[in-house]
């Protein structure tokens, strides 16, 4: 009881702004024209606890949110914008939110390659049904530290201390909620890829490649960033941008 009473308190320390927000490299117009059901929507962060997740990661991305758009069945806000995103906040654990509330945040778009409007329908109702779960605020636990004092800790085991939460499967962190929503679906994300003898008898020395499914609590916000199965976009190039149209000061 006193640990969760400390948790949720500690929860609303991290989740405090200690900078503003960083300048978005698109108009808020062009994010929600490029943005499609089933894109991972990538935040860069200004708050206590996104310092943490981005030493640890050596990134940029602090946290991960899913487009469903607005036909996705997650309700409205209080001023009637549809919502539309799906992310696990620390404070209030998986909720659905309106574009807007990242209006003016650095982000980055990441879509996965394929689907159709059945893997987009499962995606959608693996992640209504998650809604309300607790964030897992065991893993606040295991960050906060970092914030205190910063341990000289080698980058190939940085990925290793995201993974020391609860184990509960009904709360999560933003990257590995986002993550086994894919991996249901079967899609790689930063698969394990194991060599094994090929079955060809013709070539004894040939080898195939064999796919393995990650935890999903190893997942970080880079994670998606980094896969070669998820696609960049960038707002501004999708809409017919023009270098010559751009005005500059000294000219």
């Amino acid at each position: 009881m006193f640990l969760n009473w400390l948790a949720k308190h500690l929860a609303a320390y991290l989740t405090k702004q200690v900078a503003q927000h960083s300048v978005a490299t698109s108009t808020y117009e062009a994010l929600q024209k490029a943005l499609m059901p089933g894109d991972v929507l990538l935040v860069e962060g200004d708050t206590r606890i996104s310092v943490a997740i981005k030493y640890l990661t050596q990134s940029t991305w602090s946290h991960a949110v899913l487009y469903l758009g607005p036909d996705a069945g997650l309700g409205t806000s209080e001023d009637g914008e549809p919502h539309t995103l799906i992310e696990a906040d620390l404070e209030v654990g998986i909720r659905p939110l309106p574009l807007s509330f990242y209006r003016n945040s650095h982000t980055r778009i990441c879509r996965p390659a394929g689907l159709d409007d059945d893997d987009i329908r499962m995606l959608t109702d693996y992640a209504l049904s998650r809604l309300g779960n607790r964030y897992d605020l065991k893993n606040v636990f295991d960050l906060a530290r970092y914030l205190i004092q910063t341990p000289p800790v080698p980058s190939r085991h940085r990925h290793k201390l995201l993974s020391l939460g609860s184990g509960d499967p009904t709360r999560t962190i933003c990257s590995t909620f986002i993550a086994e929503g894919f991996q249901r679906l079967r899609y790689p994300i930063l698969p394990t890829i194991d060599t094994i003898p090929s079955d060809d008898p013709n070539c004894r020395d040939c080898i195939r490649e064999h796919y393995r499914i990650r935890q999903t609590s190893l997942f970080t916000p880079r994670d998606f960033d980094a896969s070669p199965y998820f696609q960049i976009i960038k707002p501004t190039l999708e809409n017919n941008f023009d270098f010559r149209a751009i005005d500059w000061a000294d000219l």
